[in-house]
C-alpha cells in the first residue's frame, strides 16, 4: 500500500516545483529544484544529463524530496509535503517523460526538451518510505 494519499498525490501532479535532495559523498545533502510526477505508486523525474544528483543516488539512494502547496493553515504557515524514500536511476526515458511533465509545469502547446536530438539521459524513480510535512498527507 501506497504511503501518499489522495491530497499527496494530486500535490505532486499539481505543478507545484519540488525541491529534492540527495546525499553527497560526504553525507552532506545536494540539492536541486525538480519537475516530478507519479507513475503508480513511485514518484518520477527525469534528467537528460548524469548530473550530480543522479551520481549521488547510485551511491546513496536514500533521498527527500519537499513540494510546498501556495496555502496557509490557519495560524499563517504554509502546507507543505516531505516524502522521504528510496531512489533508483535507470537509462532513457527522459525526453519522453520531460514532454509529459512540461504540460503540466510549462503548458499544453510546449515541445520539450526544446533541441532535435536529446540525449535518452536517465529516469529516477523514487519509492515512498514515510510522508511528513504540514497539511492532510496522512
Amino acid at each position: 500500500m501506497s504511503v501518499l494519499n489522495e491530497t499527496a498525490r494530486q500535490l505532486i501532479e499539481s505543478g507545484a516545483p519540488a525541491h529534492f535532495v540527495t546525499l553527497g559523498k560526504g553525507g552532506s545533502p545536494q540539492m536541486s529544484m525538480v519537475w516530478v510526477g507519479l507513475d503508480g505508486d513511485e514518484i518520477v523525474m527525469a534528467h537528460l544529463e548524469e548530473y550530480q544528483k543522479v551520481r549521488n543516488i547510485r551511491r546513496d539512494p536514500r533521498v527527500a524530496l519537499s513540494i510546498a502547496t501556495g496555502r496557509l493553515n490557519a495560524i499563517g504557515m504554509e502546507e507543505h509535503l516531505i516524502v522521504y524514500g528510496t531512489a533508483c536511476i535507470t537509462e532513457g526515458g527522459a525526453p519522453e517523460l520531460l514532454q509529459r511533465l512540461a504540460f503540466t509545469y510549462v503548458g499544453p502547446d510546449v515541445v520539450f526538451p526544446p533541441m532535435d536530438d536529446p540525449p535518452r539521459g536517465y529516469l529516477t524513480r523514487i519509492t515512498p518510505e514515510r510522508v511528513s510535512g504540514m497539511g492532510d498527507w496522512r
